[in-house]
């Protein structure tokens, strides 16, 4: 069994039992409702306010059979890029508040438009409903903006960047990086960090168990490749991908295995795995000094990736 006490220091600690105050590890055992509940309190406790000269609007996207809300942060008249971002919360949790900040932060530390996207969530919505609406917000983006576009998330919303990546290897205006944040992506449950951090503080197999039936209905969609990108047999032609992962997740190793495959098809990829982080960890980024220190890595990234610049070896 891993022993986390030497993995995950003090401050850490504090904010896994910060968040457990909040959301308890039994959560899922709850309603969808009151999950939603909890889990929209503790993105208000955490909630860090927005950096000075950004603004935000909020617009809704017409889609065929229904309208998507989205957040557009703005921080400079001339913005040189546009990131699409997709939130987490398995698929059924979040929406525009529950990344609110993160967003506003993004925006203002590279100076990018953040395009926030409030898909569809399950079980009211199945697979491949939240799919559908990331792959129509990248669609309006492309249309309305003239920059380049990158794609952006976290947990669930990376597992969307992803699908979205591999979709739109043909479009005219396809994405010119993606930065991915300890995503979802498909990988072997058998291996690796499944194995390793099946218990880990924030994120189990349980819970993971749990997200994935609701998403699909008990449908096996396990080939589909909007559902798991790492399903695809073809890795060529995606845009260049750094992926952040913590080290106490069981997704870790999904990260690990994306990169590999894009590297493989002859593309560009980087992945790192912050060490002693645990899943979620987005929300320490003011109060941990790892995860400040992933989060600005992060900036970085998206920085670089919108001027079309490749530092990684």
């Amino acid at each position: 069994m891993t022993d986390y006490t030497k993995l995950i220091d003090a401050e850490t600690w504090a904010f896994i039992e910060r968040t457990n105050s909040y959301y308890p590890p039994d959560t899922i055992d709850y309603t969808i409702e009151q999950q939603r509940a909890i889990y929209d309190r503790m993105c208000r406790e955490f909630f860090a306010g927005y950096p000075d000269g950004v603004k935000a609007e909020d617009r809704t996207l017409t889609a065929p059979l229904h309208e998507i809300p989205v957040r557009i942060y703005r921080a400079s008249a001339d913005p040189k890029a546009i990131v699409v971002y997709y939130h987490g919360g398995g698929f059924i949790l979040g929406g525009l508040d529950s990344h609110d900040d993160v967003c506003a932060e993004l925006c203002a530390r590279t100076g990018y438009e953040v395009v926030s996207v409030d898909y569809r969530l399950a079980p009211e919505h199945l697979h491949p409903a939240a799919f559908d609406d990331a792959f129509v917000a990248f669609e309006w983006v492309a249309k309305n903006y003239t920059q380049p576009i990158l794609l952006c998330g976290d947990s669930a919303g990376g597992n969307l960047a992803a699908a979205v990546s591999h979709s739109t290897r043909g479009h005219a205006r396809r994405p010119v990086g993606q930065v991915l944040i300890y995503p979802g992506l498909g990988g072997d449950q058998s291996k690796g960090s499944y194995v390793t951090h099946a218990e880990a503080p924030m994120l189990t197999m349980r819970d993971m168990a749990f997200y994935k039936d609701i998403r699909t209905g008990g449908a096996d969609v396990s080939g589909d490749v909007t559902y798991t990108p790492l399903a695809d047999a073809d890795f060529s032609n995606l845009p260049p991908t750094v992926i952040v992962t913590a080290e106490c997740d069981p997704l870790s190793s999904d990260g690990q295995a994306y990169a590999a495959r894009v590297i493989a098809a002859g593309g560009k990829a980087f992945s790192h795995e912050e060490p002693g982080l645990v899943h979620g960890y987005l929300r320490a980024r003011h109060t941990v000094g790892r995860a400040r220190a992933s989060f600005t890595r992060i900036i970085e990234a998206v920085a670089m990736l919108g001027r079309r610049e490749w530092a990684f070896a």
